[in-house]
């Protein structure tokens, strides 16, 4: 069974890995501009990617925010969401774990079912580090293509598996491919779940280095001046980019919002990762 659960996970992995087929746009932008420079930023200046920047890390955590329904989500300017789609996946999602607790910020993590069956260790640790979990349906189904009913399906089995790995009730979801339908949403937020949209796309599923993800999203970020940032913890240019992206907020001011759901028990900072 334990076989069968791994071979279904690394297939879903295979298929997560392209849900864009959308070609990035060309860019002309360096991510190596100088660590000392101190001129204001322009919206589309690349992130600077010295280690250099990546001093003090404190500071950058901000308030907890809960909410009941996504009205409730309103973000002050100079706040971000971090988002993490897809996983959980052995080493990428322990390393941006890693990252965010160095940084000592908390993200919400959207997982797919059959990879929380699959890696339950990897999604106790999420739990574990205090972070907030959310359900992205079992096996990462475009739901405009079902069904209403067999949509509604994926959308609980998906919420069971990632419940039955890490012992939490996913109080946030987010549609696969962003692709919703009023009936879905409607069905969604009267079981009191919290429907997680976003503000700013890393488009980290694309293949492009790690510094262009990072200043793409500052580009997005800088444009909007607040909102929800979207990644995904399967790939290894979004373990790559976190520290210096998470560096950059900091220099520019921002401050990272930890998501609850009104109601819920706060994540148990409990060693599950070694259960």
């Amino acid at each position: 069974m334990r076989c069968r659960l791994l071979l279904a996970a690394l297939a879903a992995l295979s298929v997560l890995a392209g849900c864009n087929t959308t070609k990035p746009r060309s860019s002309t932008q360096t991510a190596f501009a100088e660590a000392e420079t101190a001129k204001k930023l322009d919206a589309d200046d690349p992130v600077p990617m010295s280690p250099a920047r990546w001093a003090g890390r404190t500071g950058l955590a901000g308030r907890t925010l809960a909410v009941a329904s996504l009205g409730d989500l309103k973000l002050k300017h100079k706040e971000v969401v971090l988002t993490f789609d897809d996983g959980p996946v052995p080493g990428r999602t322990e390393a941006i774990l890693d990252t965010l607790d160095s940084y000592g910020v908390k993200a919400t993590f959207l997982m797919v079912g059959q990879m929380a069956d699959a890696y339950p260790a990897i999604a106790r640790k999420v739990v574990a580090r205090g972070h907030t979990v959310g359900s992205h349906t079992y096996r990462h189904a475009n739901l405009r293509y079902l069904a209403f009913e067999a949509a509604m399906a994926e959308i609980r089995k998906g919420e069971k598996a990632v419940e039955r790995a890490t012992a939490r009730q996913p109080d946030f979801f987010r549609f696969p491919y962003l692709a919703d339908t009023s009936a879905l949403r409607s069905a969604v937020s009267r079981r009191g779940t919290i429907i997680m949209d976003m503000d700013v796309d890393s488009k980290d599923y694309f293949k492009v280095t790690p510094a262009s993800v990072a200043s793409r999203t500052m580009q997005g970020l800088r444009k909007r001046g607040r909102g929800i940032i979207l990644m995904h913890d399967i790939h290894k240019r979004t373990a790559a980019v976190l520290p210096s992206l998470l560096a950059q907020l900091k220099a520019e001011g921002y401050s990272v919002v930890t998501l609850r759901h009104k109601g819920g028990t706060e994540p148990q900072l409990l060693a599950l990762a070694d259960r």
